[in-house]
């Protein structure tokens, strides 16, 4: 297969390969994707895992936002070698075999679209001829360079897999949803999440604040609360996205100027996250929820102390690898030369294919 060349058939064997902002670690599933004669999109998940990030991994992940030019190329050099292994470990532990295209968003290290840039370490061209297969990565440049958001990538998906809900709803690092709204597809980033509680969680000894049980037993802030929900960029009209750098600059700040304990800011980020949520949904709405967020029991009561709508969490692996496997879906999408992403959702000038596609050549 040609760069050039355009790969249709009715089904495809992809790996799928995300690592979000909240740093649990690198998901990776391989799913097999068939379209059918009136291009209906159906999936398996065959073998999904997640590989944790070791602290030393974290910690540069996290620092990264303030890395030198050159401390991020040598940064991009080393993840990139890194992902491959990883990726490499997981087609031999399962014995995968013909294989089309492994199809890897990598890190988000920078994201700043109202400046044309957005930066996804692990996407270096030689990470072909690492893994030993052919590649489709770094997907949200081109929205971008078309004056997009290039975020979030997932609605295209949540269209063509996830129809029958009214909203899909993920809740990783960030919260996103995306719906269908007067035959558009619309997404945006709604409010921080895991980037937020699992910052606490950890301080207090825990990866994560599970079933939401420390800020089930923390008391709220009110003044903090409301200061968390005035802030503007609520206000704003889609299409928005957020990234660490707004969080560390406008939400840590504000959580920080109180005298709360940690328990307590649990309580309070864990209702501004539930009063946002809340607001984005129509009563009696089918919401799909997803992400490592949707085993926070407490959040998801909350939010539906604020409005009457079903939330519907699906079987764990669908819930922890529904971005690996969107991601799957958009490197199918760019081998078959179709749109991945839409500017209804990242507000750029035209729809897109984007991604690069990168041939592993034997011969090398």
């Amino acid at each position: 297969m040609g760069t050039s060349e355009i790969l249709i058939k009715q089904k495809y064997h992809v790996i799928g390969v995300m690592s979000g902002t909240s740093l649990d670690g690198i998901d990776l599933a391989e799913i097999s994707f068939t379209i059918s004669e009136t291009g209906i999109w159906s999936f398996e998940i065959r073998k999904a895992e997640t590989i944790p990030y070791v602290e030393i991994w974290k910690q540069q992940l996290q620092r990264a936002i303030s890395f030198s030019e050159t401390e991020l190329i040598e940064l991009n050099k080393k993840y990139t070698r890194y992902i491959s292994e990883v990726i490499k470990t997981f087609i031999s532990k399962h014995h995968l075999q013909k294989i089309d295209a492994v199809c890897s968003h990598g890190h988000t290290i920078l994201h700043q679209p109202q400046n044309g840039f957005t930066l996804q370490i692990g996407n270096l061209p030689e990470i072909a001829q690492l893994i030993g297969q052919n590649v489709v990565c770094d997907f949200r440049v081109k929205d971008v360079q078309l004056g997009g958001q290039g975020a979030p990538l997932v609605p295209i998906g949540d269209r063509l897999l996830f129809s029958e809900y009214d909203y899909c709803l993920n809740l990783g690092g960030f919260a996103n949803v995306s719906l269908e709204k007067k035959g558009k597809r619309i997404a945006y980033d709604i409010c921080p999440v895991n980037i937020v509680l699992n910052e606490y969680a950890n301080l207090l000894g825990f990866p994560y604040d599970d079933g939401g049980n420390i800020a089930r037993n923390g008391t709220v802030d009110t003044e903090i609360l409301k200061t968390l929900n005035q802030l503007p960029f609520y206000e704003k009209r889609p299409p928005k996205s957020l990234g660490l750098e707004w969080v560390k600059e406008t939400i840590f700040p504000i959580l920080e100027t109180s005298k709360m304990n940690l328990e307590d800011k649990l309580a309070t980020m864990t209702a501004h996250i539930a009063v946002q949520l809340a607001r984005q949904f129509k009563s009696n709405s089918k919401v799909l929820v997803t992400g490592g967020g949707a085993y926070n029991t407490f959040l998801l009561e909350e939010v539906k102390r604020y409005v009457a709508i079903q939330l519907i969490v699906p079987n764990s692996q669908l819930v922890e690898f529904k971005e690996a496997l969107i991601f799957g879906l958009l490197g199918v999408l760019r081998l078959r030369g179709e749109v991945n992403c839409l500017s209804s959702v990242t507000g750029a000038k035209a729809d897109c294919s984007g991604g690069n596609i990168l041939i592993y050549n034997k011969g090398v």
